[in-house]
């Protein structure tokens, strides 16, 4: 089993506002969610330690999109914060249980 346990990081106030307005505004939900200010990078510069467990930036991009419902509901205010990122979280620490099985019977 993984020894990685992420923190929930503190909500992104600002920048929420800022990826909710770009939506609004006519940016599809994944780009805001992946462009360079956005959240899976945020996210990465936080919990980058998981490329130590195997997962790379891109399947935590994957993860964000899988998770983007959640998201935007968070963006939209109809989550809290700590709603859609323990969801983020529960993910990312199972797809890393995964990697490291798969790693460990190569």
């Amino acid at each position: 089993m993984s020894t990685l346990h992420l923190h929930l990081p503190d909500e992104p106030t600002g920048l929420a506002e800022q990826w909710l307005d770009d939506v609004v505004d006519g940016q599809s939900l994944e780009s805001v969610l992946l462009g360079e200010s956005g959240l899976a990078a945020w996210l990465w510069r936080r919990w980058s330690t998981v490329a130590d467990h195997g997962l790379t930036r891109e399947d935590l991009e994957s993860i964000v999109v899988a998770s983007s419902r959640e998201l935007w509901l968070w963006l939209a205010g109809e989550r809290v914060w700590s709603q859609a990122c323990s969801g983020l979280l529960g993910r990312v620490e199972r797809r890393v249980v995964v990697v490291e099985y798969i790693e460990s019977r190569s």
